[in-house]
């Protein structure tokens, strides 16, 4: 045990010695760099106004009744001349004091005005010193003042940890609060039994997790995780973010994470949260040069975590959206022994989340949140609070005492589309082309069978930019796509473009948006799905960063590149000529559907069906298969 300690004791005073050496030679630094200034500056201002003479030139400027005064300074006699230079600052000479007893009856001979010396009283000694330690003392101030801004408590502290400590229940989080994500749930349930029994699991041979780090898209719930597990531990809760580690100064971050481990230790059993880790752990990479600040706080890291022991009940958790980058050093077991993967939530979680938000607010009785998690497939728990808040909200706006369920969906509509902007005005013709381009958005998806119901049609222009927008509903939950389904949601893209070409004869800029979500989707079809004839089941994409932006990289030359462009604009070109042609043939519905929403502006998927329905039964060419699928 002894052999053990020792040299981890010897560490630690080595680094405490070490710690604050950039901080003091930067502070010594500072201060010999202004006292050399001040001087410099000091000799600058005398060597223009006064003068060193020798004795026997001050003598000879007495016969020839050139001195005006004489003042004793106690080491010098200082001079100053009959004649002054045309200068605005009196000039004087200095010389050094001699034993000569005939120098007093020529001054006086001369009639010199003398001025003796007086010695010193301890006040003016002592505002002499405070004088002359003043600048001294304001650099001081100002670099401490500098190292406070900057977190570290003071020049000896700027290495000292920023981190937020919660105590058992300070939170306000438990796992009641967090919904939709049982599995990451079940898997921080047993961290926190792991450091209210510890003893359970060292009997049986089980080692402590070390770490566990949390993954998954912004606003899936992993702060707020981290937070129900310190209302569930009550333990000590050490909390901050990685960017709280790097400064300006080098070996800054690595003091502050020895601080922040060794007051974990001193409070074990505990819990230490580190958000957004890859801000200090990202892959020590030297082809593109180095960050030394950073990659001296992730050694740091690296250390302090294989430097706890069996029996230290400390656990580190760490949040990312961006594990890809990470360096592998951290993620292997030991230091961070489990990864827990916190994904968007599925139909029954974003019901559970609702719920837990809705606790807050008051609800009517038309209410039906599992309508309402059906219609917002791939939100977040983030996006799903915001909803609830803004349905409150409009309720309010509107005089009512609880929400309703129009309240609900017009805040999913203001969450996803942003708010409606009743300024903007648009002209008749405008009205009437962007009316057409959505009624072909959603006649191309009512004449599909692998395509999802309408919900609402409107031609109200929203602050996201859109003029109008078709919203669509899913009948169930899907996590998988087919291909008849990927093709079908190409023809309804191209359904808005198509109607426009149609009818009036010319395009416009409003597809522009359904363009890049077709192009995405069919280049998704040809690269990754190995939905492709020429191509098959080639994968030549691969995803960069799966959480963020969903990027990918191709992984093919550049003769290979040219042809899968040429093979999306194929299915591109193919899917715009089925939509234009299920528009020709349906032109009588296209128009009278266009010239109901040009007078609504706004209809719901059951006015739009049964229009529908209507139309085709008049023209006999409704089939009883086609209006099982409508209907």
């Amino acid at each position: 045990m002894d052999n053990n300690t020792t040299p981890n004791q010897n560490g630690d005073n080595h680094h405490k010695k070490q710690k604050n050496k950039p901080n003091l030679g930067l502070f010594l630094f500072l201060v010999i760099s202004s006292f050399i200034i001040m001087n410099y500056f000091m000799k600058s201002s005398d060597d223009g106004k006064s003068k060193e003479i020798t004795y026997d030139a001050f003598i000879d400027m007495l016969e020839e009744d050139k001195v005006d005064k004489v003042e004793d300074t106690g080491l010098t006699w200082k001079i100053t001349p009959k004649t002054q230079p045309l200068e605005e600052v009196e000039f004087t000479y200095y010389t050094g004091k001699m034993n000569d007893d005939a120098l007093l009856p020529m001054l006086r001979e001369k009639d010199v005005e003398i001025q003796p010396y007086i010695q010193d009283t301890i006040g003016t000694l002592i505002w002499e010193i405070v004088w002359s330690l003043l600048p001294f003392i304001l650099i001081f101030t100002v670099f401490s003042f500098m190292m406070r801004k900057m977190g570290g408590g003071g020049v000896m502290g700027v290495g000292k940890s920023k981190a937020k400590v919660y105590i058992e229940k300070e939170t306000g989080v438990t796992f009641k609060d967090v919904a939709g994500e049982e599995e990451a749930k079940e898997s921080l349930v047993e961290i926190v039994d792991f450091l209210h029994n510890p003893q359970k699991y060292v009997e049986i041979g089980a080692k402590l997790p070390k770490g566990a780090l949390l993954v998954g898209p912004p606003g899936t719930g992993k702060t707020l995780l981290a937070k129900a597990v310190a209302g569930e531990a009550h333990v000590p809760f050490f909390s901050l973010a990685g960017s709280d580690f790097v400064e300006m100064f080098v070996g800054v971050g690595a003091s502050r994470v020895r601080d922040l481990f060794e007051e974990a230790k001193r409070h074990a059993p505990c819990i230490v949260f580190i958000d957004e880790i890859d801000a200090i752990g990202k892959s020590r990479d030297s082809r593109m040069g180095g960050n030394d600040e950073r990659e001296q706080t992730l050694n740091q890291l690296l250390a302090e975590m294989d430097g706890f022991e069996n029996n230290q009940a400390c656990i580190v958790l760490a949040a990312t959206n961006r594990p890809e980058v990470l360096d592998q050093a951290l993620l292997r077991p030991g230091r961070f022994d489990r990864r827990i993967i916190v994904e968007r939530p599925d139909l029954k979680g974003r019901e559970d989340i609702l719920k837990v938000h809705a606790k807050r607010v008051k609800l009517d009785e038309t209410v039906k949140l599992d309508e309402i998690a059906l219609a917002t497939s791939g939100a977040v728990g983030a996006d799903l609070a915001n909803m609830i808040n803004e349905a409150a909200i409009l309720a309010v706006k509107h005089g009512r005492a609880a929400i309703c369920q129009k309240d609900l969906f017009d805040a999913m509509e203001v969450v996803l589309m942003g708010k409606e902007k009743k300024n903007k005005i648009l002209s008749t013709e405008e009205r009437k082309i962007v009316s057409y381009h959505e009624v072909g958005h959603a006649l191309a998806t009512a004449l599909q069978k692998d395509s999802e119901p309408v919900q609402k049609i409107t031609i109200v222009p929203r602050t996201s930019g859109a003029l109008g927008y078709v919203l669509q509903t899913p009948e169930e939950e899907k996590n998988l796509m087919s291909k008849k389904e990927i093709e079908a949601r190409l023809v309804t893209c191209m359904g808005g473009r198509a109607a426009e070409e149609l009818v009036f004869e010319t395009v416009t800029t409003g597809a522009a948006q359904d363009i890049q979500q077709a192009t995405r989707l069919a280049r998704a079809m040809v690269t990754q799905y190995g939905m492709s004839e020429k191509f098959g089941l080639m994968g030549l994409e691969s995803r960069e960063s799966m959480y963020l932006d969903n990027g990918t990289v191709l992984n093919c030359s550049d003769e290979t590149a040219a042809s899968v462009d040429a093979e999306i604009m194929r299915i591109l070109k193919e899917s715009y000529e089925k939509a234009k042609k299920l528009l020709e043939e349906n032109r009588d519905c296209l128009d009278q559907i266009a010239e109901f929403l040009i007078e609504k502006e706004t209809i719901t998927g059951k006015e739009f069906m049964e229009i529908f329905h209507r139309i085709k039964s008049e023209d006999g060419e409704y089939h009883q298969e086609e209006l099982i699928f409508a209907e």
